[in-house]
């Protein structure tokens, strides 16, 4: 993993229209207003949506700017400015060609120029000369562009992203990569005039002004107000308008503060749609007024987890009263077992009930790093075959469902189980029990605070309290993030157990996910969340049962020929990590209460990247009355079963853009 996206826990409690419309499209009735109306929760601080690696500007560019490709609503990658493309058969060169009436627009809607593959060569060069936030995506990725950014070469026709004429473009990679497409939704692989871009200066893709960009997608800002509103229109010269189904976009700008200020503003009409909130008093109105329309969308792929520090080296801020404690502590936090306990012990329905509500407490449960359902193997979810390779690490794995949306690993038997070969290994090293476990939570934040009680409590309750003992260790917001989140060094991560991080992914390949505990990496994102410095620490790594999971993740990425092969080596990865329980999953994003006006399941779905949820607002229809709970779940049973179809199908068509 190259960089990556680390999800700060507090992360979960921050607005964003992905959050609160992920179930998308339909169409709404003639006469009545055609304009989304909605939230947003920060100001971008650029619209150079080649440099910015920020949602806070994705999720405003990427409406106006289109490049290569795009979701459909079953998330499949499809052409957007590329008409279609091919891959040589060795999986290094990708040849675009571009459609002839993709067009640049001005924030007024004059036309200005036609896009072209020289916009793609410039769009990368002005990425590369900024040292773009998001360059870590693609400097490793495609040829001769490490060398132009490090200095080596400062003749940018050196890198491999060439125009072969007017309407192709061509990227040479290094190696194989057979998610290369899933980066280019990416702002830093999307097109710019170099004419355009050289008039504007350092005015090009100022934050308060609309104009400083082109535009060549489904919308134009026609507004921008900090701390106010956005405002879009639709783009009427867009080549593609007849997907372009609203005629306005307005966001107004929320802080987060008053939760119930949303249900407000769509009971009197003023917003398409509304998160709610079931612990909040206006709930019950909810209920009572929208009974038959609360529902729940898709999972997505972020993930949340607790994790445990295997080499603690801080005690500023613990409970433990002596040495003996701490070293016991280390030695149990060290034992697979263990580990495995604390796991089976916890009970994340009741965890994510704190917040969720009871009705929502499942909806967004996660089993495994990687979703289940994130890439498919022959047609089967990667879930299914992490499921057949896990069962042959012991029985306490023979019946865990992985599928999302339910909790597959709370077991108090087998967690009692697990703790009894645990107890029996580490008493006779010498350890007394029970074992003390330092867990740091922000006082300030209420539902944050809820959820650890909730945790200590199942996991004391499944594994005794001579056994176990959860520490909750109650910080100022400063401290808790400078002891977790924001600790630059393994030496600073002052806890045995954390539930601070999360983890969104950058691509369409299992590795997005895994590399980030693959300790024999060095740029393992999230070793320091487990207390390693990567590489360094290999001696604690094998001891913690590391090993297999390094092991088979290195194997797997050594596989660029070979798609199901390369997909099922990780399957047998994310296996060996689950064993290991260095890391407790516990749910997503999405799976939240919603009523809204937009029709399920037409717009955008994706994984990774952006164009890929309903803050890509092309698609997208409204109706005149909030959608029903029974016909959202009619909608989404057949979704599913669409999509399962529509993804087996869109992996065979790939086999035809190979250039033999």
């Amino acid at each position: 993993m190259k960089n990556g996206k680390w999800l700060a826990a507090a992360g979960i409690a921050v607005l964003s229209v992905s959050a609160l419309t992920a179930c998308g499209g339909g169409s709404s009735k003639s006469g009545k207003s055609n304009t989304y109306s909605y939230v947003y929760s920060t100001d971008p601080d650029t619209l150079d949506y080649l440099v910015s690696g920020r949602s806070t500007t994705s999720e405003i560019t990427q409406n106006g700017v289109d490049g290569l490709m795009e979701y459909d609503n079953m998330g499949n990658l499809v052409p957007s400015v590329a008409k279609d493309w091919t891959v040589s058969e060795d999986g290094l060169t990708y040849t675009y060609k571009i459609r002839k009436d993709s067009k640049w627009y001005t924030a007024d809607g004059e036309e200005y120029a036609s896009v072209t593959a020289d916009d793609f060569v410039a769009g990368l060069k002005h990425a590369a000369d900024k040292n773009s936030e998001a360059l870590y995506l693609v400097q490793d990725s495609v040829k001769g562009l490490s060398d132009y950014i490090e200095g080596k070469t400062k003749d940018f026709s050196t890198v491999g992203v060439k125009a072969i004429d007017k309407n192709t473009v061509q990227y040479t990679l290094n190696q194989p990569e057979s998610y290369w497409n899933s980066k280019l939704t990416y702002g830093i692989l999307s097109p710019v005039n170099a004419e355009f871009l050289k008039s504007q200066g350092k005015d090009f893709g100022k934050s308060s002004d609309a104009s400083s960009i082109l535009y060549n997608g489904p919308f134009l800002i026609s507004s921008l107000t900090s701390k106010s509103s956005i405002e879009f229109v639709k783009n009427e010269n867009y080549w593609d308008k007849k997907d372009v189904h609203l005629d306005a976009v307005q966001l107004t700008y929320y802080d987060g503060q008053d939760q119930e200020s949303l249900f407000r503003n769509f009971d009197k009409g003023s917003y398409t749609a509304a998160r709610l909130f079931p612990t909040t008093p206006s709930y019950k109105k909810v209920k009572k007024d929208y009974g038959e329309n609360i529902i729940y969308g898709p999972q997505k792929s972020n993930i949340y987890y607790a994790t445990f520090n295997l080499n603690r080296t801080a005690y500023e801020h613990t409970k433990k009263t002596d040495d003996k404690q701490k070293e016991d502590t280390r030695k149990a936090i060290l034992n697979k077992d263990f580990r495995q306990a604390l796991t089976f012990g916890f009970n994340r329905t009741s965890y994510t009930a704190q917040t969720a509500g009871e009705e929502a407490a499942n909806k967004a449960l996660r089993n495994t790093l990687v979703p289940p359902a994130f890439v498919q193997i022959k047609g089967e979810d990667f879930g299914k075959a992490v499921e057949k390779e896990l069962a042959n690490y012991g029985d306490q794995w023979k019946d865990v469902n992985l599928a999302d949306a339910q909790d597959g690993l709370y077991n108090p038997e087998k967690a009692k189980a697990q703790m009894d070969k645990a107890k029996k290994a580490l008493e006779a090293e010498g350890v007394q029990f029970p074992i003390h476990i330092d867990m740091p939570q922000d006082q300030t934040a209420s539902g944050l605070m809820q959820q650890a009680q909730s945790m200590k409590q199942s996991i004391e309750k499944s594994l005794g309290k001579e056994n176990v003992v959860i520490d909750i260790i109650e910080l100022n917001s400063d401290n808790y993030n400078n002891i977790t989140y924001m600790a630059e060094t393994t030496d600073q991560q002052d806890w045995d157990l954390s539930t601070a991080s999360g983890w969104s992914p950058d691509y369409i390949d299992p590795s997005s996910y895994l590399d980030i505990f693959n300790t024999s990496m060095a740029n393992a994102a999230q070793a320091k969340n487990i207390g390693l410095n990567p590489v360094k620490d290999s001696a604690i790594a094998t001891k913690a049962g590391l090993d297999e999971f390094n092991k088979l993740d290195n194997e797997a990425a050594k596989i660029t020929d070979d798609q199901d092969k390369r997909y099922e080596t990780y399957a047998k990865a994310q296996a060996a990590l689950a064993d290991s329980a260095v890391y407790i999953p516990t749910y997503s994003l999405g799976g939240t209460p919603t009523v809204t006006k937009v029709v399920p399941f037409t717009t955008a779905f994706g994984w990774a990247g952006n164009k890929s949820d309903a803050t890509y607002f092309k698609y997208m229809k409204l109706q005149e009355e909030p959608v029903k709970t029974k016909d959202y779940d009619k909608a989404l049973k057949q979704w599913k079963k669409d999509k399962d179809e529509s993804n087996k199908k869109y992996a065979d068509s790939l086999k035809e853009h190979i250039k033999k």
